[in-house]
């Protein structure tokens, strides 16, 4: 199975944006409207990147972060938000969060960080 970025937002314009922004530089990528929907696909495993929204129903992008930590399967993680606050930016951050970013997101920021993953997955 192909290694993929998988796209977590309760958005469905933000999954679309993205979904055809990382299509548009060839990069396989899958979106889940729900955290949940992501653990129980068969994408987590061949998940190198992960974009999940910090504000969801459910389970918050923060927390699916933690939930695949405590699982042995900490996979890098770009956290995006409509509405950053400092504290949760800067445990997110303590975390091993890779990025925190806001949206709307900046395209450039953004495949900086997924650029930043796929470096330290070569190394």
């Amino acid at each position: 199975m192909k290694s993929v970025i998988s796209i977590v937002d309760d958005d469905p314009s933000v999954r679309e944006g993205m979904m055809d922004l990382l299509a548009s530089r060839d990069f396989m990528a899958e979106t889940f409207p729900r955290a949940e929907d992501f653990l129980s696909s068969k994408w987590v495993g061949s998940t190198f990147c992960l974009i999940a929204d910090v504000q969801m129903p459910g389970m918050t992008g923060l927390e699916l972060y933690s939930r695949l930590v405590r699982a042995g399967t900490a996979i890098p993680t770009i956290l995006i938000t409509a509405f950053p606050n400092e504290a949760d930016r800067t445990r997110a951050l303590r975390d091993g969060v890779r990025c925190y970013l806001t949206k709307p997101v900046n395209e450039s920021e953004l495949l900086a960080c997924i650029r930043s993953v796929m470096t330290d997955r070569e190394s």
